[in-house]
């Protein structure tokens, strides 16, 4: 078939396009992590090694009807693409939503929603299932964005915030009431390292959701941003919805920002919905590099950097200048036996992470020796590095009190066990002889 333009015979390819071959039966995650789901209705890029980026803001469109039907698809909340209809960035776009098809390939949920931040992310999450008049139960020690979000905004929109200890089942079944829609925490928790059963957790909300009406029910909510789900997969375990920060170990080099939330199909629509009128839409530009290099180099990074945490944590445990140290794959983790339970790896095997809390000994009320020490490394140290954020390449520093927790008020940090004299460490991929070196000359200086 031809038609003609300006005097000139185009030829129109009519044949049909052969399908993407399938995922074979019992192919690896970490396979799937490179490789992706082989049927796609986002993008045909069969030709391409490496996925394609978009870089349009609009979209051609082959009729007004088809245009219309996105947009009331989007707007009624109730949008779901299996086959989706790309009117716009903001609604939806095919680099993003391949590497949406692989975080919830690799959650296990039946979708993901991509956003510019991780803390887009959370709000996105907890805006979907809180409205007036409800309530948020969480954990009492949250990272200090999170934190800020539910007690600074919250209450202006009349929606409530019980913080409990959630490493006590007992609490939160006492803490359900009938106004409460949602149950948020972190596990391992932000900075502290303490771990939430998510298993029991769920059990308890299971039993609230057995004597209630659909649109009570209650959602779990875990950030899964410390463990990754290399580390740990929540929705396995009972939650709900999973957050991550894709700023941090899955994105890896910490080069761009992003958020997700995976959540049962019946959520979808709304989150499409809270991304198209809040914005905060993930940039193709940033979603590429994330599922070009973040996602399929996890396992290899996170091996790695759990095997030089192992380390790092023995020699901080057997300092004599050190307080304490919390690190799930230390034996002596008050948790120890849930961490060997709840965080496993793609293969079953006990992945404890990355990311290391300690503190310094003290000889008064002001941290004066985790201030040494973290400022004689911000000035010379080779292999540790005192920046905020987590999981990249590079080993991070930095003081949770004074910096990324500095929202939380003082009385609130000391009661969820964020010491002012305490130290959170990322440990990237150097060789951990070096962030040992760097630790040991820093705390030399300590009284």
């Amino acid at each position: 078939m031809s038609q003609s333009r300006r005097g000139k015979s185009i030829r129109l390819d009519t044949k049909p396009k052969p399908k993407h071959r399938k995922v074979p039966d019992g192919v690896a995650m970490e396979s799937f992590l490179i490789h992706g789901p082989s049927i796609s209705e986002k993008w045909d890029f069969r030709h391409h090694v490496i996925p394609p980026i978009s870089s349009s803001v609009t979209y051609r469109l082959e009729d007004t009807e088809r245009g219309g039907q996105g947009f009331r698809e989007y707007a009624s909340g109730e949008a779901h693409r299996t086959a989706p209809i790309y009117i716009y960035d903001r609604l939806d776009e095919p680099t993003r939503g391949m590497l949406e098809d692989e975080l919830a390939g690799v959650e296990g949920g039946d979708n993901c929603v991509c956003f510019a931040t991780g803390m887009a992310a959370i709000s996105a999450a907890l805006g979907i299932t809180l409205k007036a008049g409800d309530e948020l139960v969480a954990h009492k020690t949250l990272y200090g964005c999170t934190y800020s979000l539910i007690t600074n905004w919250y209450p202006k929109l009349n929606i409530s915030a019980r913080l409990i200890d959630l490493r006590d089942a007992a609490q939160l079944e006492r803490a359900i009431t009938q106004r409460t829609r949602c149950v948020y925490f972190e596990t391992p928790v932000n900075p502290t390292m303490e771990l939430i059963d998510i298993a029991a957790v769920a059990e308890v909300v299971r039993r609230v959701n057995e004597k209630r009406k659909e649109g009570e029910k209650v959602y779990i909510i875990v950030d899964n941003t410390f463990a990754t789900p290399f580390c740990q997969r929540p929705l396995a375990l009972g939650a709900h919805v999973v957050v991550h920060s894709l700023t941090k170990n899955i994105g890896g080099f910490g080069t761009d920002m992003g958020g997700a939330v995976i959540a049962p199909h019946e959520l979808e629509g709304q989150l499409l919905l809270y991304r198209k009128d809040f914005g905060g839409a993930l940039a193709p530009k940033s979603a590429w590099p994330i599922l070009v290099y973040g996602l399929p180099t996890l396992p290899l990074r996170l091996k790695k950097q759990q095997e030089s945490a192992y380390e790092v944590a023995r020699f901080l445990r057997g300092h004599p200048k050190v307080k304490r140290v919390a690190y799930p794959g230390l034996e002596d983790h008050p948790q120890f036996a849930l961490a060997k339970q709840q965080m496993r790896d793609l293969h079953g095997e006990f992945a404890p992470g990355n990311m290391i809390y300690f503190e310094t000994i003290e000889k008064g009320a002001e941290p004066k020796n985790s201030v040494k020490v973290v400022d004689w490394i911000a000035k010379n140290g080779y292999a540790l590095t005192l920046a905020v954020s987590l999981g990249q390449l590079r080993s991070l520093i930095e003081n949770p009190g004074a910096m990324t927790h500095a929202a939380v008020p003082a009385e609130k940090r000391a009661e969820g066990g964020i010491a002012p004299n305490g130290i959170r460490l990322s440990i990237g991929i150097e060789h951990p002889d070096d962030i040992i070196r760097d630790l040991e000359r820093g705390l030399e200086l300590a009284e």
